[in-house]
């Protein structure tokens, strides 16, 4: 009878124990890390985001320190002279619009700071030339001085505008929900600032209508480069706005060098 009730009560209790759940385990690191790098986290499960992908002492990939990291910049000034050239030479033809498709492996950005910057020295040194022989062909006489003020307004006015421009399209195409990528942007506007370098050159010429006629078509050849090529990137009723808006500020940094650099009057 004892053995009996005995094995009765052993086998309840083997009954109750496989029936019971156990709750999953949720194994949690203690004290909470409310101080130092995970503040704000609370308890924190082994595995969880504390941990995710980063071994012990790792930090995330992407922080601020990449930003001031001189290394971080250095692949978008990977290219040789053959490159450069190739893009400088696709600036100058308008009609295309392919010129993302040429640096979509490999955009740079020393177009942008090599072609600014000679562009700042050209019309700020041909602007002083043209000061220089107004001021000789209506007195031959009188003294001429080198005016340093035309490099400055030169390098706020060019720098301003090929870093300014492309981040302002550049938000107003994310605004539209395109996929534009600023560094393309930069670069594309950078290139499309080469063809005033050697027209720049022509604008010496003592004949006012015919240094009319060059800058603009100057700067509806750079116009048309720039607009055509933001086709790309965005459709239907937004594209006319896009397209007038950077037709326009090219050709009025057209009208700005040869009104304000060399104008011959």
């Amino acid at each position: 009878m004892v053995d009996g009730f005995g094995s009765m009560a052993v086998e309840s209790e083997e009954n109750n124990t496989s029936n019971h759940e156990v709750p999953a385990a949720n194994l949690q690191i203690f004290p909470p890390n409310n101080g130092g790098g995970g503040k704000g986290r609370g308890y924190q499960t082994l595995g969880g985001p504390s941990g995710e992908g980063d071994g012990p002492g790792q930090q995330p990939t992407s922080t601020w320190n990449g930003v001031f990291n001189i290394s971080s910049y250095t692949q978008y000034f990977n290219v040789d002279t053959d490159v450069v050239l190739n893009r400088m030479i696709s600036s100058i033809n308008p009609v295309t619009g392919d010129f993302f498709s040429k640096i979509d492996s490999n955009p740079d950005l020393y177009g942008l700071i090599w072609i600014s910057t000679t562009l700042i020295f050209v019309i700020a040194a041909l602007g002083n030339c043209a000061t220089y022989l107004m001021d000789k062909s209506s007195d031959s006489s009188t003294t001429w001085s080198f005016d340093v003020n035309y490099f400055n307004v030169a390098a706020c006015t060019i720098y301003i505008y090929a870093l300014a421009v492309p981040l302002a399209f550049y938000f107003l195409l994310q605004y539209y929900g395109s996929g534009a990528s600023l560094t393309h942007f930069w670069c594309m506007w950078g290139y499309s600032l080469f063809i005033f370098i050697p027209t720049s050159c022509l604008l010496v010429i003592p004949l006012e209508f015919l240094r009319w006629i060059i800058i603009i078509l100057v700067g509806g050849a750079s116009g048309c480069f720039v607009a055509l090529n933001l086709r790309s990137y965005i459709d239907g009723n937004e594209l006319m706005v896009v397209f007038i808006a950077a037709f326009v500020l090219q050709m009025a940094l057209a009208l700005f060098i040869k009104v304000c650099f060399l104008e011959m009057t």
